[in-house]
């Protein structure tokens, strides 16, 4: 594009999808100004580089798939063009190297967020990206954007808008939620990816912070071979986050402390020696479980059935919570703008409006799903938007 011919896209929000969009349209020859509320770009995606950047996994597509659940089309369409292999070859096309762990997870080999963002806020630079940050965006003047800004509230019009606004946690980092207030249909915001408040008693003060690990977590068809951490407000971790849409949603937590333990073994096992020892002997001596999880089991199952038997407690523990953490602690939300009120990724109501990333309603586990549906939305967003101008 060129000369009178030249379009111009305003894309809010510098997180993964938003420069993503920037990205695809800037190289098609668009004049793109990505605005952002936050002094600098990609804050949560740099907190996220902090545990080594999980960009994708690559594992058997319908595995893949089945992490969004009932994911609308548009999301699934956007996934189907850009999944775990465009991912790894787009952190590579921007010089940064990345490896697959053992268990199908991509990782850059610098393990960290902030060589790739420098990379492709570079790219970005190169491509005439113009990047205002400090901007809240606070609604539309007939079709042009509003935005407050350092010198006073001002209006911006382009050819294209990309919104890729974010959740509802983190707030810190940016992710506010605060843009449903312009949108008069928004599914309610609800953490997802999160921890749960469990009011420990004092027994269990000297196990904060520990890990669990070699368990199997139970919440309905959901479960978790992960590791997870007992903290002080209560339980939160990787194979808690696996099952948290599904405890979230009300669905009983149960953890399994001897997965690779059949039950009537384990049952022959502790007749056996409940002839000669006390239950803590055994806990600690016959089957070897370590302090933390016998703490653990001690603290949960004087909560549960008086009648449940002590295998059947090993191979089941049933988790006490009193819900989610708060909703500015997960690490990311469900809710947000309905897939069924957007004609793919366009805002009906506002033609050459596209949404992309955290913003849409939908939810995924941790483990390289979020980061690599972030950007594929963006790119699909993008992809829409060159698509409308061509036509």
């Amino acid at each position: 594009m060129t000369g009178t011919d030249q379009k111009t896209a305003i894309i809010v929000g510098a997180g993964p999808a938003g420069l993503m969009a920037a990205d695809v349209l800037s190289a098609a020859g668009v004049v793109v100004t990505v605005i952002d509320q936050m002094p600098s770009v990609g804050r949560k995606f740099l907190m996220a580089g902090k545990s080594g950047l999980n960009l994708t996994k690559i594992e058997d597509p319908a595995q893949f798939d089945a992490a969004f659940g009932d994911a609308p089309p548009a999301l699934r369409d956007a996934l189907a063009q850009f999944g775990p292999a465009q991912v790894t070859a787009w952190a590579e096309g921007l010089g940064q190297p990345v490896f697959t762990g053992s268990t199908g997870r991509v990782f850059p080999v610098a393990m960290k967020a902030s060589p790739l963002l420098r990379a492709w806020l570079n790219r970005l630079t190169q491509q005439g990206v113009t990047l205002l940050t400090r901007w809240t965006w606070t609604g539309w003047d007939g079709n042009a954007l509003r935005f407050d800004t350092p010198e006073g509230p001002v209006t911006r019009t382009a050819d294209i808008t990309i919104l890729a606004c974010g959740g509802a946690s983190w707030r810190r980092l940016g992710s506010d939620g605060q843009w449903a207030d312009h949108f008069s249909d928004v599914a309610p915001f609800k953490p997802a990816n999160c921890g749960f408040r469990v009011d420990w008693s004092d027994h269990m003060a000297p196990y904060f912070g520990q890990p669990i690990k070699a368990t199997t977590l139970h919440a309905g068809k959901a479960t978790s071979r992960g590791e997870w951490v007992i903290t002080q407000n209560g339980i939160e971790g990787g194979g808690i986050y696996a099952v948290s849409a599904a405890v979230r949603d009300g669905v009983p937590l149960f953890v399994d402390l001897m997965p690779d333990h059949e039950l009537s073994a384990l049952q022959q096992k502790l007749d056996a020696a409940r002839q000669k020892s006390s239950l803590g002997k055994i806990l600690k001596s016959t089957l070897r479980l370590p302090p933390v999880k016998i703490a653990l089991f001690n603290e949960m199952s004087r909560r549960a059935e008086p009648t449940t038997h002590t295998a059947a407690l090993l191979k089941a523990l049933p988790i006490m919570h009193s819900g989610p953490a708060p909703l500015d602690q997960a690490i990311s939300t469900a809710g947000g703008l309905r897939f069924s009120q957007l004609d793919g990724l366009m805002l009906p109501s506002k033609p050459g409006t596209f949404a992309a990333g955290e913003m849409l309603d939908w939810e995924a586990p941790t483990g390289g799903y979020l980061i690599t549906a972030c950007l594929a939305t963006g790119r699909a967003a993008a992809v829409a938007a060159l698509h409308q101008i061509a036509a």
